[in-house]
């Protein structure tokens, strides 16, 4: 064994010494400990989950798939999230690239000048040259391959590389996310929109049956049936009513602008199907196990993959405590002159050095690096737990909420029933001196508002709809 390799494994093992007897911080990992029920509801158990119908097949109306195609292939978020995407794919390259043993050309030229009285200059001052004095200004010109290696003997760019990948797969999760919140956010403005076409046409009809009363108080006065003060306030009733139309209008155009935007789209009309609206029952769900939550929901994987980087980091930093490994080597030509550059083997120059670099002494800003990246191991393994509970309480509120939207909404259809017959009986009675002209403006009023409740409550169980499926996991497919 050569004096050489006995010193360079000395060094080894000094360095190995020091690095084993150093101290490493001893940080806990937290795992992922929240369980889900079996069922969402107890007794009920169902194997097909509608979180795996894709959009374009959940939804019937034409009109809105028309919109959620435009606004998936066009929303401005999308597409920088998109770009987001890229920017990760592009960064497993750059990793990858990293472990991997690089190699340059480099050319160069220079040269410099010695003081004639030191102690270099006074021995070129004495070198003789192939016959020559050594020249007064010396060039230095050179071309060589050279080719740089780190070895990675910690996995720790093997680790970091992986790092990215899961960072990339976490990128995609959160776009399945944001499609999954655009599809909803469309649709409900839809519904929305198809309500205050309802709420506008409702009223207008009201509108309508107010003026026919008010004519026919208007006549009763004439044969002093009626006093100035019904005509009066049935004269103000209508002109609420149609002040009422003027806000709705608007309520239209900024819903309609919302979806525009979501669209990535200027300002125009929305095309609808807003009749036959309150006829329409919205699809009946089903809700699967809370375990599928796992596999559905894109923000619950986004966690999930976001906690495995995380962990993967911690010993990514751990890894900068040891030794590096390097071995920098490079070969090619170099002369003073350029007439002498590419003589062989003259000017041939070639260089091999091995490096081992371990941090000893003011380790700092490595143990905070390290410590950090424990803490946001810790930091992701509270989120994924957080996004599987909030998941399964989104989807126990809805299918709540669906149940007591289609009672309500059983209530409120025969309050309207019974109240649209009270106009008849209070405008019979009023005719026949039985009732005041009070009684027929209230009934009208009531019923005008029991059938608004009516409407929004349709458009909540619509929305009810929409968004148990985007809690199951739906609307990114």
């Amino acid at each position: 064994m050569t004096m050489k390799n006995k010193t360079f494994r000395l060094m080894v093992l000094v360095v190995l010494g020091l690095m084993l007897q150093g101290c490493i911080p001893k940080l806990a990992v937290k795992k992922e400990d929240t369980r889900l029920p079996d069922t969402f509801e107890p007794g009920v158990s169902e194997a097909a989950n509608s979180a795996d119908v894709k959009w374009k097949d959940f939804f019937d109306d034409s009109a809105l798939l028309g919109l959620l195609d435009i606004a998936v292939a066009n929303n401005k978020e999308i597409n920088i999230m998109m770009q987001r995407i890229s920017i990760a794919q592009n960064e497993i390259q750059a990793r990858r690239g990293e472990y991997l043993p690089f190699v340059k050309f480099r050319v160069g030229a220079g040269g410099d000048k010695i003081g004639e009285f030191t102690r270099q200059g006074a021995i070129e001052e004495h070198l003789p040259l192939a016959g020559h004095a050594f020249p007064t200004f010396l060039g230095d010109f050179r071309f060589e391959l050279f080719s740089t290696w780190e070895l990675d003997v910690w996995k720790k760019l093997r680790n970091a590389k992986q790092v990215a990948v899961l960072e990339y797969m976490a990128s995609e999760e959160g776009k399945n996310f944001l499609v999954t919140n655009l599809v909803a956010e469309v649709a409900h403005s839809y519904y929305e929109l198809l309500a205050l076409d309802n709420h506008l046409e409702n009223l207008e009809q009201n509108i309508r049956i107010q003026q026919n009363a008010l004519e026919m108080v208007r006549q009763l006065l004439l044969y002093a049936r009626a006093t100035a003060l019904g005509v009066r306030r049935y004269e103000a009733e209508v002109a609420k009513n149609k002040s009422n139309i003027y806000k709705l209008k608007q309520d239209i155009t900024v819903v309609e602008n919302r979806i525009n935007v979501l669209l990535g789209r200027t300002s125009q009309p929305i095309q609808r199907a807003s009749s036959g609206f309150m006829e329409q029952n919205p699809k009946v769900l089903m809700t699967g196990i809370p375990s599928q939550l796992l596999q559905n929901r894109p923000d619950i994987k986004q966690a999930e993959l976001e906690l495995s980087a995380a962990e993967l980091n911690i010993k990514v930093a751990r890894a900068n405590f040891y030794p590096a490994f390097s071995i920098n080597a490079g070969i090619g030509f170099e002369a003073f002159a350029l007439k002498y550059l590419i003589n062989t083997p003259e000017s041939l120059a070639a260089a091999v050095t091995k490096e081992i670099v371990t941090p000893l002494v003011n380790r700092n800003a490595i143990e905070a690096e390290y410590k950090n990246a424990n803490a946001k191991q810790i930091q992701a393994a509270f989120e994924y737990e957080q996004s599987i509970i909030k998941a399964y309480a989104e989807v126990v509120n809805q299918i709540s909420n669906i149940d007591n939207l289609n009672k309500s909404y059983q209530m409120k259809t025969s309050q309207v029933e019974a109240l649209v017959q009270s106009i008849d009986v209070a405008s019979q009675l009023f005719k026949s001196a039985r009732a005041d002209y009070l009684d027929v403006l209230l009934a009208q009023r009531d019923t005008l508002d029991a059938k608004q409740d009516l409407i929004e409550t349709q458009q909540k169980k619509f929305d009810a709809m929409v968004d148990l499926y985007k809690s199951l996991g739906g609307g990114w497919q």
